[in-house]
């Protein structure tokens, strides 16, 4: 990092590292762990940003209350963040309490492929437990609330002598309409409100949008004055993770409604990267659903400007992924020229939203520095500045986009 002149590293902690059944004793191996990297990261000249959850709940509070469903783990994370707070706070400034509650809430609880793999989509065919209709739901209010919590926390208690800021992440796709009809670019504006104003619009209005609350109904947990209160801006700068841009369409039959009964649904917009048999891009990344849109980075910076009051904001995620492929050579995937132009792309389209539209971004961070494990897509997908050899004790090698930013 510092060999690349990055003067700035996000990483997240795991809760289970500070204690490894979410509550109770802590684990001074975790606190002497974390405390290491950021000195390290201070003493090369590197400013850690840190995330307090992203993705890894301890196993236990699954077990014993079933996580996020439960308004208990409001405390449980207040409890955690804040020995965070107390153990790294007076040299960590830039502390994020969660990464992508969308993915969070609708991975997790609608389509059970990110842990804890609940939903009912499908007639329960998938997951053995769940409820796609009202889980999300809930679990994306529990978060909500748990950023509220520890925001406010940390402005009352720490910022005024540890001089920090807080904020969230959040990931959006942009969306375009499919068709220039009005029942398209309405079916847009759903599809962006069930993704990004599902949780900003409780940070800046302190209530979900009007087409959430309009469509779910009953379904949709509610804001108190309270609530609300402890939300509104509830945030020192909203991070955005961003990769692409797909088109959205009026969903004009029930039987993705029958089928799914979930988020997607309610929405009432069906999302793809296809208009017809036409690819919203020719060009796209090894992900099935990357596809290579810089625009989109500029569209979405002017809409949160424009809709949202222009908060500050830090791009803390985009780039693109390679395959790994047994038939492709070290050196051959070192020469990582589509990632070069993607990263050139984007960063033009982000940089005029700034100097040319005046939207208040002030960071961009890559993802990702290594190639690393992908979630779902496992060890197949390298989106790494700097390739791994997962063959060979982990060693690792620059591709030729380090050079490229070295310079840039």
């Amino acid at each position: 990092m510092k060999d690349m002149g990055m003067d700035a590293y996000r990483f997240s902690i795991a809760w289970s590292r500070i204690f490894p059944n979410g509550t109770g004793e802590i684990n001074q191996a975790g606190v002497d762990h974390y405390n290491n990297l950021i000195n390290d990261l201070l003493a090369n000249g590197i400013e850690p940003y840190v995330t307090l959850y992203h993705w890894d709940l301890p196993q236990a509070l699954e077990d014993k209350y079933l996580g996020w469903l439960s308004p208990q783990i409001l405390k449980d994370f207040a409890t955690y963040a804040e020995t965070c707070f107390q153990h790294f706070g007076d040299r960590v400034k830039h502390w994020i309490t969660f990464n992508e509650p969308h993915t969070i809430a609708v991975q997790g609880y609608d389509e059970g492929i990110h842990a804890p793999g609940r939903c009912s989509i499908l007639l329960h065919l998938y997951c053995k437990a769940g409820n796609s209709a009202t889980e999300p739901y809930i679990v994306a209010h529990n978060v909500l609330l748990s950023h509220g919590v520890v925001a406010d926390i940390y402005r009352k208690n720490y910022k005024p002598k540890q001089h920090g800021s807080i904020g969230i992440i959040l990931d959006s796709f942009w969306y375009e309409p499919a068709m220039n009809s009005t029942k398209d670019i309405e079916a847009t504006q759903r599809a962006i409100d069930f993704n990004l104003g599902w949780f900003i619009e409780p940070l800046i209005f302190g209530d979900y949008p009007s087409s959430m609350r309009n469509r779910v109904a009953s379904r949709l947990p509610t804001f108190s004055e309270a609530d609300s209160a402890l939300l509104k801006d509830s945030f020192d700068f909203i991070g955005i993770n961003h990769y692409t841009t797909w088109y959205a369409k009026h969903n004009s039959t029930n039987i993705i409604d029958v089928l799914l009964h979930d988020t997607n649904a309610d929405s009432g917009a069906i999302t793809l990267p296809f208009r017809g048999l036409k690819a919203i891009s020719d060009d796209k990344a090894n992900a099935i659903w990357l596809y290579i849109v810089p625009h989109g980075i500029r569209s979405l910076m002017n809409y949160i400007k424009q809709k949202y009051g222009n908060p500050f904001v830090i791009i803390t995620e985009n780039g693109m992924d390679d395959p790994n492929s047994p038939f492709i050579s070290i050196k051959d995937a070192l020469k990582d020229e589509k990632r070069i132009k993607y990263h050139n792309d984007y960063l033009e389209n982000l940089l005029a939203s700034i100097k040319e539209d005046g939207c208040n971004v002030n960071g961009y961070f890559v993802w990702s520095l290594l190639d690393n494990w992908e979630w779902g897509s496992g060890f197949s997908s390298r989106f790494g500045l700097y390739f791994v050899d997962y063959k060979d004790k982990l060693k690792r090698y620059p591709k030729d986009s380090v050079q490229w930013f070295k310079i840039s």
